[in-house]
């Protein structure tokens, strides 16, 4: 097996033995499965850059790793890369896969080739630490490779083959790969999420398009705050207000509080009346406050109603409805007066009325509780929701535990910031140790 790092200033020699140059890049066609070898690119004498057909000057590429011509350097003529060709070290390598079966984003480290006779092809990405070792020096990977056996932890390649990959960016000066996009269908949300966050923005736009509104939805929801109003913004406007309209309110409204003013209005004509509506009452609150935390979806009942009827009523509810806990009890004018528990409605005979098996000691804030005392009621009483009510007494939305984790990280990174400085000092005088102890021994395999 050859790699192409290995073939870079390889010694490019004329049909009479004379060294006309070294190979400075490779050429692919790219329609096929296993791509051949069609042109390289060496530096001529004074370092002038040529470009040759393989098929049409290469004798055969030779176990010391030289390229052997069948003209002589006089009759070499330039030829010029087509539109389905590209070159590996300018176009691939360091270039970034969208590696979807492993759930990230990887950098092409080397690219590993097959020989059959004088042709060569393009089998795959090496994407491991041994691509990038092999690139720094080959006998580097060797010491590595040696010393990592002996430990008893072997490093082993880390090859996606081409055939697994699509071009995700048709413009060859700036290609980028990815591991076929039918497996996104299959992950879940917060995985999809992952890969998008590492892409570029036109990267991410490519793969958004092969995605339907559900998936996509989903898949903004989980990323970081940083990138989704970034992506709902780069979307035309008709696609991003169905995105938006379909997503949880309290997810939409953090979303929207990003945008621009002008931007926002737009999709938010543009969407239902009654999702309008639900994200501009949250925009209406603060983001570190119960309010700007809740949802408005959430289910209630009344206190006459029965179990059966109340049954019944959730399995009338959306697929796309957020997970409910509880069921949370209100009179007439939406007043909280109770809650019951999943499993407490579904053990109770169908004709028992919810205010014989609701519980009214029920633990609830007002929107302009601060986050922060949200999270510690969570903590204290151990929660999965917390309902949230105005002066009257009504309920205006429902706090979840998803919504209070990120205010939760926040607090434990605070509390532990001086605990987290004094271990990674720790830890950097551990590395500096063991890579003094790692040189040591790669010099003396060096040298022995």
């Amino acid at each position: 097996m050859l790699y192409l790092s290995q073939m870079l200033g390889a010694p490019v020699i004329d049909k009479n033995g004379e060294r006309i140059g070294s190979i400075s890049d490779l050429g692919i066609q790219t329609g096929e499965v296993f791509p051949r070898i069609t042109s390289f690119a060496f530096k001529g004498p004074g370092k002038v850059p040529f470009m040759v057909s393989w098929r049409k000057y290469v004798e055969e590429y030779t176990e010391d790793n030289e390229v052997h011509l069948k003209v002589t350097a006089t009759n070499v003529r330039f030829s010029y890369l087509q539109p389905d060709e590209m070159l590996l070290a300018r176009d691939l390598l360091d270039r970034q896969i969208v590696d979807t079966h492993g759930i990230k984003v990887v950098r092409v480290n080397d690219l590993k080739l097959s020989q059959s006779g004088n042709q060569l092809r393009l089998l795959g990405a090496e994407v491991g630490i041994r691509g990038i070792l092999r690139g720094l020096a080959p006998w580097l990977e060797r010491a590595v490779v040696a010393i990592s056996k002996k430990l008893g932890h072997p490093i082993s390649e880390h090859i996606i083959a081409w055939n697994y990959m699509d071009l995700l960016d048709r413009d060859l000066s700036e290609v980028q790969l990815s591991v076929s996009h039918q497996r996104l269908d299959d992950m879940h949300p917060a995985d999809v999420a992952d890969i998008l966050e590492q892409l570029d923005p036109k990267q991410r736009d490519e793969v958004f398009k092969r995605l339907d509104d559900e998936q996509a939805g989903d898949a903004i929801s989980e990323m970081e705050d940083e990138y989704q109003a970034g992506v709902i913004d780069n979307l035309d406007t008709a696609r991003a207000s169905r995105l938006l309209g379909g997503m949880d309110p309290d997810d939409a409204a953090d979303i929207v509080r990003d945008l621009p003013y002008e931007k926002a209005e737009t999709l938010l004509r543009l969407m239902g009346v009654q999702d309008a509506q639900d994200i501009r009452t949250l925009l209406g609150y603060k983001d570190d406050t119960a309010g700007g935390l809740m949802t408005t979806d959430f289910a209630t009942a009344k206190a006459d109603d029965t179990a059966g009827q109340a049954i019944d009523m959730l399995r009338d509810l959306p697929e796309d409805f957020p997970s409910v806990h509880y069921l949370y009890i209100c009179d007439n004018e939406g007043k909280l007066v109770g809650l019951t528990g999943m499993r407490t409605l579904v053990m109770a005979k169908s004709n028992t009325k919810l205010s014989d098996i609701m519980y009214t000691e029920v633990i609830s804030t007002t929107p302009e509780t601060p986050s922060t005392e949200v999270a510690e009621d969570f903590r204290k009483y151990d929660l999965l929701a917390m309902p949230v009510v105005d002066e009257k007494g009504k309920m205006l939305g429902l706090v979840t535990f998803d919504d209070v984790m990120d205010v939760m990280e926040e607090d434990n990174d605070d509390s532990s910031g001086t605990k987290h400085i004094a271990r990674n000092v720790g830890i950097a005088v551990l590395v500096a140790v063991l890579l003094v102890v790692y040189t040591l021994i790669v010099v003396a395999i060096v040298k022995g």
